[in-house]
């Protein structure tokens, strides 16, 4: 009886050999994916997802979408977004006492405070890169950057505050262009 276990266990562990040597060979008849990048030129780049990066606003590009709400940060599992508000400027004289004369009459009076996150902190070395915070902000305001070329030294240089990335990115962007003069023909 145990000669005849023993033989399907040996027919049973011949069989998830083939098995696997069958999924192992349609593999190496494939072409090589991986790519030995000094020597050869990348050309999946588009489909490259790195670090989150803040997206500009339709008026102004070089501030953010952000209304500071902080659904992002709830959604993420990996709590590597940490969203600061921005504080209420403080009021003037003028202003403080059109506030009290507003409360007097029983209205509401307008927030002034702006909607853009003071600070933006994302700590890329704990996110997992699964997309939850994008899909959960009502603005619109995250994507996936195409960077490949980031490298860092430590856990540090993983930390960014992607205000200041944005606002970076505003100092190092080109000016526009002043307008060619039209050109005169003569005839």
């Amino acid at each position: 009886m145990n000669a005849i276990k023993e033989a399907l266990k040996n027919v049973s562990d011949l069989w998830s050999l083939m098995v696997g040597l069958k999924v192992t060979g349609r593999y190496f008849r494939e072409p090589q994916r991986t790519v030995r990048y000094p020597w050869k030129a990348l050309s999946n780049t588009d489909t490259y997802k790195g670090h989150l990066e803040l997206v500009g606003g339709m008026k102004d590009p070089f501030k953010p979408r952000c209304i500071s709400c902080g659904m992002c940060a709830l959604a993420c599992p990996s709590n590597c977004l940490t969203v600061v508000k921005r504080k209420a400027p403080k009021p003037t004289p003028e202003e403080e006492k059109a506030l009290a004369e507003a409360k007097e009459r029983g209205e509401k009076p307008k927030d002034k405070t702006p909607k853009d996150p003071e600070k933006f902190i994302y700590d890329f070395s704990l996110c997992s890169l699964c997309g939850t915070c994008m899909e959960n902000c009502p603005a619109g305001a995250l994507q996936f950057s195409g960077n490949i070329y980031m490298a860092g030294y430590s856990r540090n240089d993983f930390l960014f505050d992607l205000v200041v990335k944005m606002r970076e990115s505003e100092a190092a962007s080109p000016a526009e262009p002043a307008a060619a003069p039209a050109a005169t023909s003569e005839a």
